[in-house]
């Protein structure tokens, strides 16, 4: 269905359009204009993010109906990147090829996905567009890299995706948990952004004693996060507190009384904001500080995204079964079964459409660093699982 060439040279154009989250107008212009030149009517949807960012941004969505009732199949990547980070060796931007893999910022996370959906859709238009039952929505977005995964968020709470049956995210699943290819995820952690106040009593900083220092109970607390009594999830494993930033400033001879202590928490099926609250609070407990505090989570968009809830689906689920059976056909093996440790969009569709989602793509390293890439063999192979699929589901 898809050949080599073809999947590195659509590869190489997403990588050579710089995306970063936030700067993605010029690749949604490209992808946009694909799916119309491989006679597929997708469209450019917009929204605009007042609450918080105030970000105006751009998602492609392509809708394909068929002529007679069948499920609807939710297709979604994003095009977006993290920032150019240093250390490349190769040029970032060029799509260069060694052997089987091919370097660039996204060539893992995720353009290498979007690339080998985009592909399966062009082949499933090309043998099928007037015979099929159902509807299939792919989504290209932006800002999954940014804060709140707002592309998706407002897909959802526009109502773009209220009827979806069964969601494929592309994202690299074999690269994400370091497996070989072919792996399918079938949950991931989720997780919540939130800060600690600290308010304490200034002094001098000869009588520390005669003050409260804030920067003092921030570092006993940070301490007791170590010993947090985590969920233990039989896939997901436990959540985990990370300390992403710690401020706080007594001036030249003074003890502070402020301080902050900003947090990422993953967490796992059963744990949820109350929970989080309950072991910050055990902690402070048995850090015994002096100073009144606050614990705030982070502004949000809206109730929904607000946090990644977490989710598993059961390997028993039908389309569970359905898309294996694809994974074993293309790829003649089963696939490894593994769970994602960190959050993405994915969490959004698993959590908040009440259908399932698994998370399907290339093998690769380096993702959010220097020397990304993706092997061109499994980026082809995912196109064809996800073609296989859609044949199979739908036809």
């Amino acid at each position: 269905m898809t050949n080599h060439k073809e999947a590195l040279e659509l590869v190489q154009k997403l990588i050579s359009i710089k995306s970063p989250y936030f700067e993605e107008d010029q690749i949604m212009e490209f992808v946009d204009n694909w799916f119309r030149n491989n006679g597929m009517n997708s469209r450019i949807h917009k929204y605009c993010e007042e609450k918080v960012t105030g970000f105006n941004g751009k998602n492609v969505v392509l809708e394909l109906q068929g002529n007679a009732p069948g499920p609807t199949i939710c297709i979604n990547g994003h095009l977006d990147t993290v920032r150019l980070c240093s250390g490349w060796t190769v040029d970032p931007y060029a799509g260069h090829v060694e052997g089987d893999k091919v370097y660039g910022v996204g060539a893992l996370d995720m353009k290498s996905g979007c690339a080998a959906t985009m592909l399966a859709l062009k082949a499933f238009t090309e043998n099928h567009k007037d015979n099929f039952r159902g509807k299939i929505i792919a989504t290209y977005v932006s800002a999954e890299e940014g804060p709140y995964g707002m592309g998706t968020n407002a897909l959802i709470e526009e109502g773009y995706l209220k009827d979806v049956d069964f969601s494929i995210v592309t994202e690299p699943s074999a690269g994400f948990v370091g497996n070989p290819f072919p792996t399918v995820c079938l949950g991931a952690r989720g997780g919540y952004g939130l800060e600690i106040e600290f308010f304490g009593k200034s002094a001098h900083a000869a009588l520390p004693k005669s003050g409260k220092s804030a920067a003092l109970d921030a570092a006993k607390v940070v301490c007791e996060l170590e010993n947090v009594d985590y969920i233990m999830d039989e896939h997901l494993g436990t959540g985990a507190a990370c300390v992403v930033a710690i401020e706080s400033d007594g001036g030249a001879c003074s003890v502070p009384d402020y301080a902050k202590v900003r947090l990422f928490w993953h967490i796992v099926v059963g744990e949820n904001e109350e929970t989080i609250v309950r072991e910050i609070e055990k902690a402070i407990q048995r850090a015994n500080i002096q100073c009144d505090y606050r614990i705030n989570f982070r502004e949000a968009p809206s109730e929904g995204s607000k946090g990644f809830m977490p989710y598993t689906v059961e390997e028993s689920n039908p389309y569970v079964r359905a898309f294996v059976d694809s994974v074993v056909n293309v790829c003649g093996e089963e696939p490894a079964i593994a769970y994602f440790q960190s959050i993405g969009d994915f969490n959004y569709l698993g959590t908040r459409l009440e259908a399932p989602v698994v998370l399907f793509g290339a093998e690769g390293e380096n993702f959010h660093s220097h020397n990304e890439y993706a092997t061109i063999s499994s980026i082809v192979k995912t196109a064809e699982v996800i073609y296989d699929f859609l044949t199979r589901q739908l036809v």
